[in-house]
């Protein structure tokens, strides 16, 4: 198994969740890592390179999906349009079209390095606040989707949704500085963050991806 894993922030609780789940299961010797921006991650799961990732929301439409996504229910903090001429983020592909949706003009910055600007005091338009304000739903970035391993890959979505992983001090104090912010910054940015799919997250994403329709 190959499971390709986006490298910002948001992801790091599953991160440790799967580390650990690992080392504990009859597949750890089989699976392989794959870590690269959305966009990457998106091309390598549509050509079933990888097995499992969690695939930008804008192209799971036909995939076999789980019940766990990247979901921000307000501000996300890491994903915005800042001022200047429009640019897309060639990281992204979700956050480009939803700028379009909601008719932003502007440069698409997302990931840790849109979440560094802010705190570093760059002003920008939070695309999920915005789609909040518009809609009254969380947004959904990504979701957790399969080529193969189906029974795997549901069981480890379970277990995380029910689970409330704590990251180690080492952990915590090595990813920030990786990024240059600081712990307590990494833990306030993680609490806009939530993994598990609700009704009114699916009524978004199904809105979302109706209106994707019309942009595209």
């Amino acid at each position: 198994m190959i499971f390709g894993s986006i490298s910002y922030l948001n992801l790091l609780p599953f991160q440790v969740f799967l580390k650990r789940a690992l080392s504990r299961s009859q597949i750890q010797q089989s699976i392989r890592f794959r870590r690269d921006v959305p966009s990457t991650i998106n091309r390598a799961f549509k050509r079933r390179d990888i097995s499992a990732a969690f695939i930008s929301s804008i192209t799971s439409k036909k995939c076999h999906c789980t019940d766990l996504g990247i979901i921000a229910n307000g501000p996300v903090y890491s994903v915005f349009v800042v001022p200047g001429e429009d640019e897309i983020d060639t990281e992204s592909a979700t956050s480009n079209v939803l700028a379009r949706v909601l008719r932003l003009n502007g440069r698409v910055v997302i990931g840790d390095k849109a979440l560094h600007s802010f705190l570093s005091g760059t002003e920008g338009i939070d695309l999920a606040l915005r789609w909040k304000e518009k809609t009254g739903l969380p947004f959904v970035f990504a979701r957790l989707c399969y080529n193969g391993y189906e029974k795997q890959i549901r069981s480890l979505a379970s277990d995380f949704s029910r689970q409330r992983i704590k990251i180690p001090q080492y952990i915590l104090k090595k990813e920030a500085q990786k990024r240059n912010i600081s712990p307590k910054e990494l833990l306030w940015y993680l609490k806009h963050i939530h993994y598990r799919m609700d009704h009114k997250s699916k009524k978004s994403l199904k809105l979302f991806l109706k209106l994707s329709a019309k942009v595209s």
